[in-house]
């Protein structure tokens, strides 16, 4: 049995998740390495990952490169003398830097691969209207997520939760997956399955404006499952028109309801505490969304000071 001294590499809350869990196990950590700092927001006050705060928090050594191939960068990281590397949610990395360990480098990934390849894996199993999803641990190669797997582990999706709360119980599934990952490793028993491929993966396409937008024609469940699939980030949003008036709207919380009806799509029906949108098979009902320069508010809020009329449509 080998000891095991490693370096852990992410950003997001995500990674911290599964740090904190090999922190506080057997296992040594001898180095983070995370994103560079970088001004963020209106003021542009610099903004550090959250995987730096919690290294900070714990006196672990940290090492931030915007050049992974940097050369004093990797006579750094070689100076640990780490035996294996972690990857949580960072960043593709260069075969001088997987290949360094002698035990190699291993990234945990939340989807069941070989689906959901790519940057966010959770919220596109959302979106799709998947069941089920979980976690993989596999070894690193030169490509994005394809490497061999070494376990996954699967959890039912709930068809009311949204990223958020997903979010959360995939970080502590992922966390178990990993101290698994390494007692397989530090006892030498690790046996990994490689990945299949065919034309039918899903993938895990990045988010983007265009994408977080909501298209009305869709069915409803698809747009529902859209909504809680960005929601509490990075929302879903769509532009809501009332005369003169336009407005570009991320709506966080809804419900589907499923009734015939004869609006036409996209009509907004409201009242002095509702708001529902016509779809084409029923109505997506509105529990809370966030109008340009305030705060998120919950639909009672919002229509007890902002009258919506019987015109207004969104788009």
């Amino acid at each position: 049995m080998e000891k095991l001294r490693i370096v852990f590499m992410g950003t997001p809350d995500f990674a911290v998740g599964i740090l904190d869990t090999i922190y506080n196990s057997q296992f040594e950590i001898a180095a983070v390495i995370t994103a560079p700092d970088k001004p963020a927001g209106r003021g542009q006050k610099v903004s550090v990952s959250a995987v730096k705060t919690y290294a900070l928090e714990k006196n672990l050594p940290i090492l931030q490169p915007t050049n992974l191939k940097n050369e004093e960068f990797l006579a750094e990281l070689a100076s640990y003398n780490a035996n294996l590397q972690i990857v949580v949610a960072f960043r593709m990395l260069p075969e001088v830097v997987w290949k360094m360990p002698k035990l190699g480098t291993f990234n945990l990934h939340a989807s069941l691969l070989p689906n959901y390849r790519g940057a966010a894996p959770i919220n596109w199993a959302i979106i799709n209207g998947e069941t089920e999803t979980g976690v993989t641990t596999f070894f690193i190669d030169d490509k994005i997520d394809t490497g061999a797997m070494i376990l996954n582990k699967k959890i039912a999706i709930d068809s009311n939760e949204n990223v958020g709360q997903l979010h959360d119980k995939l970080m502590h599934l992922g966390s178990e997956t990993v101290i698994e990952t390494l007692e397989l490793i530090e006892k030498g028993n690790v046996t990994t399955t490689i990945q299949t491929e065919n034309s039918e993966l899903k993938t895990a396409y990045k988010l983007n404006k265009d994408n977080c937008k909501i298209d009305w024609t869709k069915s409803g469940i698809e747009i529902y499952n859209q909504i809680r699939g960005l929601c509490p980030y990075p929302a879903a949003w769509t532009y809501i028109k009332d005369g003169e008036n336009e407005w570009n709207v991320k709506i966080y919380d809804s419900k589907y309801i499923e009734e015939a009806h004869t609006y036409s799509i996209g009509t907004i029906i409201s009242g002095k505490k509702e708001m529902k949108i016509a779809v084409a098979n029923g109505f997506i009902q509105i529990e809370s969304l966030q109008f340009p320069g305030k705060n998120k508010m919950q639909i009672h809020e919002l229509l007890n000071g902002t009258q919506i009329s019987s015109e207004a449509f969104v788009k």
